[in-house]
């Protein structure tokens, strides 16, 4: 982004530097501990961001493959490569710039460095202005498949490109190097004839490029948001339901997480382009930590994925386990035995310690052994039991065969009165 700064540390600089747009990342500074602090900052950014989403890059693209790509994978995948692009191509340069203090990099890479990072976060803009449209649509009927054809998600991610490149192509014709103080310098050097234009450039580029998306986001995932509440639990398709409110609530916290982190910046870009000649510039401190702020959106992302999303971690480690099962064929291909033992079993062949050998050996036997082998081993007869059961089959009951019990009762009674 937009990195000019009209003051250094001490108030000659300030005065030397009234007017300068510097931009790339390039301050000048008199302090060692802002080259130390910020390059530091930005390189541990870098790590972790660049980590995180070559994972969920690495999730979407094992989860296209698998099935039919959806619009809102197409959509996160959009963003997280903005991501690692500003991290791989735009943060090593900051970083840089910073710790070397003077400009070494060339006019290329001062001319695009500002036109990159801008087009990469315009782009971040749009997709999330596409992503709660998208989640909106999904929120109001969760039950129903809509069916988006790849040539539309084409269309949709190269139409954000071409608008996010073009917003801030002035910055691309007016970043130039000079030498400033017998050192080279790379700023923002614009002609008489276009000061106009490009105070109305810092103007409505902010509208453009943050307030606008970040309203039309906020309206999207109100009423996103506001369906999910407004069915609660009478919908029929309980688990939709609550997949959409945990993708709105994931959404919503991505959207308000980067506006937040990149507010600082905006501060800065407005602070340093309406700013007057002699007026108070704004810290470098303050310019400092504005840049390693917009950076950390980046790995902010992917955390928040994590964190926040179940199907995420499913994929994650469904990935896992594939990767896994990739490297075992070459590992067992490696303990193969040499081609001159001619004993080796076949590959299908249970060995002799195997489980699988018990059942075979069983199988030999009659199926009525078996049988009954398995009817004993389930049921159990005690001792006590099986004892009663055979002396009640042995001895036999006279009572039950006797017809005239009455009988037999009136005389046991007898002999006990006597």
């Amino acid at each position: 982004m937009l990195a000019a700064a009209l003051a250094a540390s001490n108030s000659s600089t300030m005065n030397v530097s009234a007017h300068l747009h510097f931009v790339g990342g390039y301050v000048p500074s008199d302090s060692k501990d802002w080259r130390t602090i910020v390059p530091a900052l930005l390189v541990a950014v870098c790590l972790v961001g660049f980590m995180g989403n070559l994972c969920v890059i690495g999730v979407l693209l094992h989860s296209a493959w698998k099935g039919k790509p959806s619009m809102i994978h197409s959509l996160i995948l959009n963003l997280s490569l903005a991501d690692l692009s500003l991290l791989l191509f735009s943060a090593p340069v900051r970083a840089t710039a910073y710790f070397k203090g003077v400009w070494d990099l060339g006019w290329f890479v001062c001319k695009s460095s500002d036109w990159f990072i801008h087009t990469c976060m315009a782009a971040k803009s749009l997709t999330i202005v596409a992503v709660a449209k998208v989640c909106f649509m999904y929120a109001s009927d969760p039950a129903k498949q809509v069916s988006i054809r790849s040539c539309t998600i084409w269309s949709v991610l190269v139409a954000i490109w071409a608008v996010a490149s073009l917003l801030p192509l002035p910055e691309w014709f007016f970043s130039t190097t000079r030498l400033h103080a017998g050192v080279e310098v790379c700023l923002m050097d614009v002609p008489p004839v276009a000061e106009e234009f490009m105070a109305m450039f810092g103007k409505l580029y902010p509208l453009l490029a943050f307030c606008f998306p970040s309203l039309f986001a906020s309206f999207y995932f109100w009423r996103a948001y506001g369906q999910c509440k407004k069915r609660g639990t009478k919908t029929q398709n309980l688990r939709n339901q609550l997949r959409s409110k945990q993708l709105t609530v994931m959404l919503l916290s991505i959207a308000v997480t980067s506006a937040v982190l990149w507010l600082p910046e905006w501060v800065s870009w407005l602070w340093i382009w309406h700013v007057k000649a002699g007026g108070p510039a704004p810290p470098q401190g303050f310019i400092a930590l504005s840049q390693v702020l917009l950076f950390s959106i980046s790995s902010a992302n992917p955390l928040i994925f994590l964190v926040m999303s179940e199907e995420f971690k499913e994929d994650l480690k469904s990935l896992w386990r594939w990767m896994i099962t990739r490297k075992q064929p070459t590992a067992s291909e490696s303990q193969k035995t040499p081609a001159g033992n001619s004993e080796v079993p076949p590959d299908n062949a249970p060995s002799p310690e195997s489980p699988t050998s018990i059942p075979e050996k069983e199988k030999t036997g009659s199926p009525s052994s078996s049988t009954e082998k398995t009817e004993k081993a389930q049921v159990p007869i005690l001792p006590d039991v099986e004892q009663f059961w055979h002396e009640r089959d042995t001895v036999p009951c006279v009572q039950d065969n006797d017809p005239i019990p009455w009988e037999r009762e009136d005389q046991e009674t007898g002999d006990c009165d006597k």
